[in-house]
């Protein structure tokens, strides 16, 4: 798993597409909580808050998270190199994980430069350092597990497609249905009592909670959860190409 994970992070910092990933990620964030005008601009909202950028960065998560990982599976099937690591002497639950690993920590490096606004923000406050620091970190725990949870769906959206860019899309869409998607569906409240079980399926409720500064159990389970299912699905659909 180790040897999987090193070879991964390799082929992402080795070719500058993790580097251009993270600069194009820091620099849209930068531009709409700065520049542009909108409702994210943190000088227009006039508050000593990074709340703006945690609702922006979900979204972005989820073009920046498939893009990542929809090489892992899919593209060794495309080179036919993928039957080559299965004669390998290492598990499938192994390879699974080391890819999971290495799409994962890109993903979180892509936050590391908002330590940038995090400092700034601290400083333009009136008066300095006037900035809900629980509420900020419990956020940036919310969005590491976030990325962990749209790893997993990006690694098996990669697990069930025959090409890159059928992997892409899939794991865009299947990560805009878990957060955002069936939330939507429940707050039509077409289902009476169920629509609040819905609700809880998706993962915005879920993440909404570490944006208050509140880490519960019950979301860090769920996620864990989610998780654990989407890998054990992509280890299933991995072993059938075997």
């Amino acid at each position: 798993m180790i040897a999987i994970l090193k070879k991964e992070l390799w082929s992402y910092f080795g070719n500058w597409s993790a580097w251009l990933i993270i600069a194009a990620f820091s620099l849209i964030a930068t531009l709409f909580l700065f520049f542009f005008d909108n409702d994210s601009n943190i000088f227009e909202i006039g508050m000593a808050s990074l709340q703006s950028y945690f609702v922006l960065v979900p979204w972005l998560l989820m073009f920046i998270i498939p893009a990542l990982s929809m090489k892992t599976f899919a593209e060794e099937q495309q080179t036919g190199t993928l039957n080559w690591l299965f004669s390998q002497p290492l598990k499938v639950s192994d390879l699974v994980f080391g890819k999971f690993l290495s799409v994962w920590i890109v993903g979180i490096l892509c936050l590391i430069p908002s330590l940038i606004y995090l400092y700034t923000v601290y400083v333009l406050g009136v008066p300095a350092g006037n900035i809900d620091l629980g509420m900020t970190f419990g956020s940036y725990i919310g969005l590491i597990i976030l990325i962990a949870a749209f790893s997993g769906v990006g690694i098996l959206a990669s697990s069930i497609s025959q090409n890159q860019i059928m992997a892409y899309l899939l794991g865009v869409f299947m990560c805009f249905i878990m957060y955002f998607g069936i939330e939507q569906l429940a707050s039509y409240k077409l289902l009476g009592g169920a629509d609040f079980i819905l609700q809880n399926i998706g993962f915005y409720q879920h993440f909404l909670g570490f944006t208050r500064g509140l880490i519960d159990f019950k979301d860090v389970a769920y996620f864990v959860l989610i998780i654990g299912i989407t890998l054990v699905l992509s280890n299933h659909f991995i072993n059938k190409k075997k």
